[in-house]
């Protein structure tokens, strides 16, 4: 099963370590360091910005801990990891790339339109942007369905969508 080294969503502020309570604004980067894809969270009055090697950045608010929640899924930011991730040399970064490009593909905002294989032997899924036309070639990991499922999950995890 794929692991992840990424927290989730944090209760406390990056920047000043001040509490984050349901409710409260906030803004999270999600950054490539070292090949581990690293979640960090900010007070939205103490967000300096994205950081180096930020692969995606977004706002919201704190849920309450008790409320369930159907996961709001963001297809730009989505898209945004994916052209991040590109050259991500991590097994984190192409899992988390790959499990990107088929939940664009399921809402169907990336559409199929051929298979390759690289020079490693690999498949290599070859997407276009249904909005923006733009060609997208992702490398296919191999996981198994367990593999896909536990991936998804830990995006949704990260992204702070479940």
């Amino acid at each position: 099963m794929t692991e992840y080294d990424i927290g989730g969503p944090g209760r406390v502020c990056a920047a000043t370590g001040r509490p984050l309570n349901p409710g409260d604004a906030f803004h999270a980067a999600l950054a490539d360091r070292d090949g581990k894809l690293v979640r960090t969270d900010f007070a939205a009055d103490a967000w300096p910005g994205p950081p180096p090697g930020a692969v995606a950045h977004w706002s919201g608010r704190v849920p309450a801990a008790d409320r369930p929640r159907k996961p709001v899924v963001n297809d730009d930011l989505l898209l945004d990891c994916l052209d991040r991730l590109k050259g991500s040399a991590g097994a984190d970064g192409r899992n988390f790339r790959y499990v990107a490009a088929l939940l664009l593909m399921r809402r169907k905002r990336l559409r199929f339109e051929d298979a390759a294989r690289d020079a490693d032997g690999r498949d290599v899924l070859i997407l276009r942007d249904a909005k923006g036309g733009a060609v997208h070639q992702v490398t296919d990991p191999r996981l198994t369905d367990a593999e896909v499922a536990a991936a998804q999950a830990e995006v949704f995890r990260v992204l702070g969508w479940a």
